[in-house]
């Protein structure tokens, strides 16, 4: 399995509080960011995985609301988050 508990607490570690912080809005949106990786990479190999793809852009759209509400709740810690993971290129 691509995402076992081990990277998991690591996630939150990094960009929660601490590991039992998977609550946290930065937290959250790392393992978003995480799986829509894994999920981009798999849809590079198998072009038509329609299931996996709809996944996808419901991940996506998740993320963006959980940016959107981190961006109206503190703009220094959305920029952070954003440099931090590499989503604006």
């Amino acid at each position: 399995m691509y995402l076992t508990s081990e990277k998991k607490t690591e996630l939150f570690t990094k960009y929660g509080k601490n590991e039992k912080d998977t609550g946290s809005t930065e937290g959250q949106i790392a393992l978003f960011t995480f799986r829509i990786n894994h999920l981009t990479e798999h849809l590079k190999q198998n072009k038509k995985d329609h299931s996996t793809r709809r996944a996808l852009i419901k991940l996506v759209g998740k993320r963006r609301s959980l940016l959107d509400y981190l961006k109206s709740k503190d703009i220094e810690r959305y920029r952070s988050l954003i440099k931090e993971l590499n989503l604006r290129k």
